[in-house]
């Protein structure tokens, strides 16, 4: 594990390989440990980097202050990338770290190659979805519900409640023991996140964005991911799409080889 410091903080991250370099963003409750079903292959090509956002492993957060935000850590990212001195890179980002990757690529296109964007998160306003209302989601409203948990001390059941929101009833009772360790150690982050106020995507956001640009989503996953990657694919200028068939939000854990190579193909090209 190596660090940069970048805007009063320490960012740890892993780094594995040789070849251009694809920079790593994980999403909710993740960390740099959330790319290893795919840092092996991907690292054969790339110079891949798996950074860990700020509050997340190996910090130790108490969920207290006002330093946890969309803002905070794209200006984190964009400054990770700039410490790396390494030229344009490629940019991949999960759920959350696909927003973050996102409004990076919005604000500074010139760091950046080419974008990978896994089922990102977020909200769509008006302009992408008629139906948006304003206010928080569905989805975040259930995130409310698994921070209170883990504020009042009960870490498993918010993190339950959490995780079974995402990837459907009973997953949490399905996940082996060292990913659910992953999500406690990062538990806290969740009160951050119900607490920010990340704007929602619009039609000009998709329209601004420059780099090539792939989404990957899981064919099987429920609710408003879905929804939110299909709208900016179909506004993104230079995109394209891959659906990887039997799998959900953690698509590159379910099918890993799959994953790698529609990444692979995608920075080759």
């Amino acid at each position: 594990m190596q660090s940069l410091r970048v805007n009063g903080t320490d960012m740890a991250y892993l780094e594995a390989g040789h070849g251009p370099p694809l920079v790593c963003v994980h999403g909710s409750l993740g960390d740099f440990r959330t790319w290893f079903p795919v840092i092996g292959p991907l690292s054969k090509k790339h110079r891949v980097i798996a950074l860990s956002l700020r509050h997340f492993f190996p910090e130790h957060w108490d969920g207290v202050g006002d330093t946890y935000s969309i803002a905070q850590h794209v200006a984190d990212v964009i400054g990770f990338i700039e410490k790396l001195e390494a030229g344009p890179v490629d940019l991949m980002g999960h759920s959350r770290g696909g927003h973050i990757s996102f409004r990076a690529a919005q604000r500074r296109p010139d760091l950046l190659r080419k974008l990978i964007l896994v089922e990102p998160g977020g909200e769509l306003d008006i302009s992408l979805d008629p139906a948006a209302k304003p206010g928080p989601s569905q989805l975040k409203a259930r995130f409310a519900v698994s921070a209170e948990r883990i504020t009042a001390g009960d870490i498993d059941g918010g993190l339950k409640f959490f995780f079974d929101t995402v990837e459907g009833d009973d997953a949490w009772a399905r996940l082996p023991e060292a990913p659910r360790q992953q999500l406690r150690d990062n538990a806290f982050t969740l009160v951050g996140q119900v607490r920010d106020r990340r704007p929602p995507y619009s039609r000009l956001d998709a329209e601004s964005i420059r780099p090539p640009t792939l989404f990957i989503g899981g064919a099987d996953t429920k609710g408003l991911l879905p929804q939110v990657l299909h709208a900016l694919a179909a506004h993104v200028p230079d995109s394209r799409k891959a659906m990887i068939p039997d799998t959900s939000h953690w698509m590159f854990e379910q099918a890993p080889q799959q994953f790698c190579e529609i990444v692979l193909e995608f920075l080759r090209a």
